[in-house]
């Protein structure tokens, strides 16, 4: 299946973390003219969400959607992120700690700043196409209640909720992924 990867701006370094808007157009001007189905995983899902109002955009699949405004304390977001951490495959903790190290724990940190406080159930009641929130149902940085409120405030949101997978599904999961953004 043919596509673009667009890496967040600024990831592996500490600052400055240019704002969502910027960033959504940023991966915008990095797309093809004709249609196209947004992924996002993580912190990356405000990028989508943001960017997702474009003509071109067909559908959005937003994995593991990360901005539960329960979780803007930082002790509460440590022990999600531990019990989510746990939950992973054992063979995931090389790959997760790698990627953290390379972007590093200050870039990460003002990214979070960033997308956080950013409603993405505001963005999303903008958005006429389809969204489909996809959550492991080991994912205690996405839990069940979070995904259902983000997938309700897209006029046509679904969920779609992967039995024992955690976080990662974007690496854990990849055919069940596949398969979601292939439907469209």
């Amino acid at each position: 299946m043919p596509g673009t990867v667009v890496l967040l701006p600024g990831m592996g370094r500490p600052r400055p973390v240019p704002s969502l808007d910027e960033l959504a157009r940023r991966l915008l001007a990095a797309l093809p003219d004709g249609p196209v189905v947004l992924l996002g995983h993580s912190q990356s899902c405000q990028v989508v969400a943001a960017a997702a109002v474009d003509p071109r955009v067909r559908a959005v699949v937003l994995c593991g959607p990360t901005t539960d405004p329960r979780m803007r304390r930082l002790p509460v977001l440590a022990w999600r992120w531990l019990r989510t951490a746990l939950a992973e495959p054992w063979w995931q903790v090389p790959l997760v700690l790698r990627q953290w190290l390379h972007t590093g724990p200050l870039a990460m940190a003002a990214l979070w700043r960033r997308a956080s406080p950013d409603r993405i159930d505001g963005r999303l009641a903008r958005v006429g196409v389809p969204v489909v929130v996809v959550r492991g149902t080991r994912d205690a940085l996405c839990p069940a209640d979070w995904s259902g409120r983000v997938c309700a405030a897209a006029p046509r949101g679904r969920l779609v909720e992967l039995s024992g997978a955690a976080h990662m599904t974007v690496q854990t999961h990849p055919a069940e992924i596949a398969a979601v953004v292939r439907a469209f």
